[in-house]
């Protein structure tokens, strides 16, 4: 792109910018929290609904999309995605797909991003009203303004900037506002399963500058142990569930030590396995006949879900064949919520566009990132087989924190790579 349309991207973002922070901040005024990872729920109609008028008046052509358990079920059934039992009906919970320049010739682009926030979690925390977003000392803060509201709302902008700035899309150009991020990634595998596809995709998650092209993927466990209870006065004749659990965890933190080892990957860190559940027992003076211990893993592109599974499995079942009361109770092992990793080549041509494009506006390339946590980008790419990037405005850290913020500053700029990368991607090659 020559200098004088980069000037004008500049100045139209510059010119407009009280217009811009308007919107973000209309956005997250809007309460779109799932309730309890979205088995329960989830209040983001509101938000689509602010987003399709809006988008409307942009001239976009927009659909809603409906969530059902049978999508999801198709989800699991192929493709190993997706999250069983979540409640789409309190109220109505779906997917606002937005298009422009349907007739236009160059190469298509896909923004996606997630309308669902985190709940709040304690108000008395917050310094302000979560759902009264403000800006203060360059910052927006509010729930979702960072995840991720902000990209989100950058993609719109995006492109109502070229729009404000006289420029016609060079291609077509789709945003996709999913819901049910937070529950494991729903609106989005239905989203791919709907056949929403592009020549790339943009996931608008925070990037804290970086170009992310890998994530980590993850499956969440949950293993029963069983025992025989009595009083402890006589524990010798009972057998304590939550020792016998132990005995497994043992096994897990070998399993994770032996990654640690032998698990390399140039932009992310090695597989992990987090117990962060344990319940058993009812008193102190009872030998507790179940315990219960959960926990989430996380692992590299090249393990995927299947070899990550047996090889829990395989460290689990070893461990109680040992023992001689686990040999003849094994212990209940399930998955109960899981998601593929994502990776793209560095040397793709997609890549290589979007980092000069952030380049163009930020003045020094982004870092290559790989991701210890998982998004999206592993669906639009795994499933709908599509070249993408992970790059948004804000910081990981800021996610599902207490007083959470975007710096308004990136968001700005998060406008003008997006609306960079429409006009260099979508051109025709």
């Amino acid at each position: 792109m020559d200098e004088k349309k980069r000037e004008l991207l500049r100045q139209t973002v510059a010119g407009h910018a009280d217009e811009y922070v308007r919107r973000l901040i209309d956005l997250v005024s809007i309460d779109t929290q799932d309730i309890g990872h979205g088995i329960e729920g989830g209040r983001e109609e509101n938000g689509q609904l602010y987003l399709e008028k809006f988008l409307g008046e942009l001239g976009a052509d927009t659909s809603r999309e409906p969530m059902s358990e049978d999508i999801v079920s198709k989800g699991i059934s192929v493709y190993g995605e997706g999250n069983p039992g979540h409640n789409y009906r309190s109220p109505d919970r779906w997917n606002l797909a937005a298009s422009f320049g349907g007739g236009t010739k160059g190469r298509s682009l896909i923004f996606d991003g997630h309308i669902d926030t985190m709940p709040p979690g304690d108000l008395s925390l917050w310094s302000s009203n979560p759902w009264k977003p403000e800006v203060r000392d360059g910052k927006a803060y509010g729930l979702g303004t960072c995840d991720m509201k902000a990209g989100l709302m950058a993609s719109v902008l995006a492109v109502k900037c070229l729009f404000d700035a006289g420029f016609d899309l060079p291609g077509p150009v789709a945003i996709l506002s999913v819901v049910d991020e937070e529950g494991g990634g729903n609106g989005s595998l239905a989203a791919m399963l709907s056949g929403h596809r592009a020549d790339a995709a943009v996931v608008c998650e925070p990037s804290d500058g970086t170009l992310t092209v890998a994530h980590m993927g993850f499956v969440f466990f949950s293993v029963e142990v069983s025992g025989v209870a009595l009083h402890s006065g006589s524990k010798w004749n009972g057998i304590n569930a939550i020792e016998k659990a132990v005995v497994l965890m043992d096994a897990l933190g070998e399993l994770e030590r032996r990654w640690l080892m032998t698990r390399k990957h140039p932009l992310l860190p090695p597989p992990t396995l987090n117990i962060g559940v344990i319940s058993g027992g009812t008193a102190g003076s009872t030998v507790p006949d179940r315990c219960v211990f959960k926990f989430c893993l996380h692992y590299h592109p090249s393990m995927g879900r299947d070899l990550v599974t047996r090889e829990v499995t395989d460290a689990i079942m070893t461990r109680a064949g040992g023992d001689e009361w686990l040999r003849s109770h094994p212990p209940k092992i399930e998955i109960y919520q899981a998601g593929g990793a994502f990776e793209m080549d560095t040397g793709h041509e997609f890549v290589k566009i979007a980092s000069r494009c952030a380049e163009s506006v930020k003045g020094t390339p982004p870092a290559l990132y790989g991701s210890p946590a998982g998004n999206d980008a592993r669906l639009l790419r795994n499933i709908g087989g599509m070249p993408t990037v992970v790059m948004g405005p804000g910081r990981m850290e800021q996610c599902h924190s207490i007083d959470e913020y975007v710096e308004v500053s990136d968001f700005l700029a998060f406008i003008e790579i997006y609306a960079h990368l429409i006009l260099e991607w979508c051109r025709k090659p």
